[in-house]
């Protein structure tokens, strides 16, 4: 018509589309919008979650730290794959690795390797000599008392009576508790008088495992599959201090939970509570705490972080396996302690090496739980196995009955006024050790001990001198001492060898601390610096990873240490 207008071609199909659609088209592509708004939402509301918490936990300031500390470590990734870059730090890393090699695989005339079975079986004899020939292998004298931890011994006498215990059930396994009833009997027994030694209340229950890495992951474990059971938690986080055991952080990785590291700042060395409060959140399942630390030998604020655990309802466990049967028994020793057991109401779990400061034999821990239902979240069971019906406590399915006999031995034969007795002589060196370090003008000038520590480790570390050349000074006088980091430190692991060696200890380290302060007037006397370029084995290692934003390379070395242990 005259004055009007038709309508686009693409438009008129469009509405004629819309006229031809029908009610229940219509309500479809209704509902597909809704479903891609919903998921959108969600989406974004995820995300906003994890923002407010992420900066809850880290604030702003934390949180740009992060994503820059996370950044210069991506990129500084990217730059190490670089094609020139690359060769020669693999170069560099195989050589460190060839080093390795040599000074752990022994090699040259006079060595056997024995890579296949002998054709006809050694006779007794033989085999006895071989022994002997491996047991006398050039190492560190632990018995002389020059090793930091390592070696916990409980004396001559104590050997002989496990190693009588370990003939008696040598091819015991606890997975057959009918047909070997004394194992079990004793396994039980030795958790429960650890139970006892953390003052566990009535219903507490543990399980026996084979060192302080197993118990530690039993406990993450456990604090996982009871979050899920009860609040349905799927993307599970736990709170430690920076200075907590490296097998949390195993346990993490193992078990897919994310792990918040909370500062342990000078001059306590303690885990910050307010750290821990603000990084607490839906997703925690776990709260963690030390007594002591390997580190530095410090005591966490278990009380602080027993109220914290109170108030938000979130199980806490206290690692006490360096702490072992010394942290227990300070008070009867007659020194210093601080509340960190099931005394206090929000300690849900405790790990405690028998294998340490119990003197047990390697391969000894027990993890203890407030009730046995916590127990329960740890355990295995396979109701419908072609094999009938599979159930353990923990990792392991087969364990050796012949430990447990020597734990149990050894806890019998000690008796707790034989613990304390222990606790005296290894704490009141630790003490010793110690006051030498604040006290002798000789060491005080440099050296500086970290934090307080009451039981039986002593670090210390000096702003003056490089620590790591202390450390080699050390090494090369036959002792095997831990080297720290975070910040640069050295620490001391008092175990009853060391008790008889201490003052030598102190002797040593006052002479070599005294070469490295020469070492570095000659220095600066010829204006090269403070702090010397030349570093040892130690200073190399740990001088490398605290300075690198990338760890990869020391990834590479540590992948090449454990790849040497396994060259027959």
């Amino acid at each position: 018509m005259p004055g009007s207008s038709r309508l686009p071609v693409s438009l008129r199909e469009t509405f004629q589309a819309q006229r031809r659609a029908t009610p229940r088209s219509q309500l479809l592509a209704l509902n597909l919008d809704i479903i891609r708004n919903l998921i959108f939402v969600l989406f974004v509301l995820r995300w906003t979650r994890k923002a407010f918490y992420q900066l809850k936990g880290r604030g702003i300031i934390g949180s740009t730290v992060d994503f820059y500390v996370a950044t210069r470590r991506i990129l500084y990734g990217y730059f190490l794959r670089l094609p020139g870059v690359r060769s020669k730090v693999q170069g560099e890393v195989s050589e460190a690795i060839a080093k390795l090699e040599q000074k752990l695989v022994p090699s040259g005339p006079g060595v056997d390797r024995h890579v296949r079975l002998p054709q006809e079986g050694w006779g007794e004899d033989r085999v006895r000599e071989e022994l002997e020939k491996l047991s006398a292998m050039a190492h560190t004298r632990w018995e002389d008392g020059r090793v930091s931890g390592a070696v916990y011994h409980g004396g001559d006498e104590l050997v002989k009576l496990q190693t009588e215990a370990f003939g008696k059930f040598t091819v015991s396994n606890p997975i057959h508790p009918d047909v070997f009833p004394a194992v079990r009997k004793m396994e039980a027994e030795v958790v429960a008088m650890v139970l006892s030694l953390f003052n566990a209340p009535d219903g507490a229950a543990g399980c026996s495992t084979s060192g302080g890495t197993e118990s530690i992951l039993m406990a993450c474990l456990s604090a996982r599959n009871k979050a899920y059971a009860e609040r349905g938690v799927t993307e599970p986080e736990m709170i430690l201090p920076e200075t907590a055991h490296t097998a949390f952080r195993k346990a993490g990785e193992y078990f897919k939970i994310k792990v918040h590291l909370v500062a342990c700042k000078a001059p306590a060395y303690k885990v910050d509570l307010r750290g821990v409060s603000r990084l607490i959140n839906p997703n925690t399942v776990l709260l963690v705490g030390s007594a002591p630390n390997f580190p530095h030998g410090i005591i966490d604020d278990i009380s602080g972080l027993s109220r914290i655990a109170q108030r938000k309802k979130i199980p806490l466990h206290v690692d006490c396996c360096l702490g072992s049967f010394l942290v227990p028994l300070l008070e009867k020793a007659g020194f210093e302690s601080e509340p960190f057991d099931f005394r206090l109401k929000g300690v849900t779990s405790i790990s405690c090496d028998t294998h340490k400061y119990g003197f047990a034999p390697k391969g000894n821990s027990t993890v203890l739980y407030r009730t046995d239902k916590l127990r329960s979240y740890q355990y295995f069971i396979s109701p419908d196995w072609s094999g009938g019906v599979y159930a353990s406590p923990g990792i392991a399915g087969s364990r050796p009955g012949a430990l447990i006999a020597g734990c149990w031995a050894s806890l019998m034969a000690q008796g707790e006024t034989g613990y304390i007795a222990a606790c005296h002589k290894i704490v009141g060196a630790a003490k010793r050790i110690e006051t030498e370090l604040r006290m002798n003008p000789s060491l005080s000038t440099d050296l500086r001990v970290v934090g307080k520590p009451l039981v039986s480790v002593v670090a210390f570390t000096s702003s003056s001198l490089d620590i790591y050349d202390i450390a080699d000074g050390m090494s090369s006088r036959g002792w095997h001492l831990n080297a720290l980091q975070n910040p640069p430190a050295i620490h001391v692991a008092v175990t009853l060898p060391i008790v008889a060696a201490a003052d030598q200890l102190v002797s040593d380290l006052v002479e070599v601390v005294e070469g490295v302060r020469e070492a570095e007037r000659k220095r600066l006397a010829e204006g090269k610096g403070a702090k010397g370029a030349v570093k040892g084995d130690a200073a190399a290692l740990y001088g490398v990873a605290g300075s690198l934003p990338n760890k990869s390379v020391v990834v590479d070395l540590a992948k090449g240490f454990l790849d040497t242990l396994y060259k027959a």
